[in-house]
């Protein structure tokens, strides 16, 4: 497991002081917050593809010709 050196500043350091009561250090409130951002970040971009699939006909049919080669659709 690596090492990382913040720079912070006020804001910043208000936040992990915020975050560190609930998640009980600075360590685990700032893997908590780079997760999350994560985790967000993966959902936006899934957003932005499922409305790509739903706007171009020929990726939706591809990804259903792709469904019920793996037999999960019909």
């Amino acid at each position: 497991m690596g090492t990382l050196n913040v720079r912070t500043d006020e804001a910043m350091e208000t936040a992990i002081r915020a975050l560190a009561e609930d998640f009980g250090s600075r360590t685990e409130a700032v893997r908590y917050a780079l997760l999350r951002t994560y985790k967000e970040r993966l959902v936006e971009q899934a957003e932005a593809d499922a409305t790509r699939l739903d706007a171009d006909p020929d990726d939706r049919a591809e990804m259903l010709a792709i469904q019920r080669f793996m037999g999960v659709s019909d």
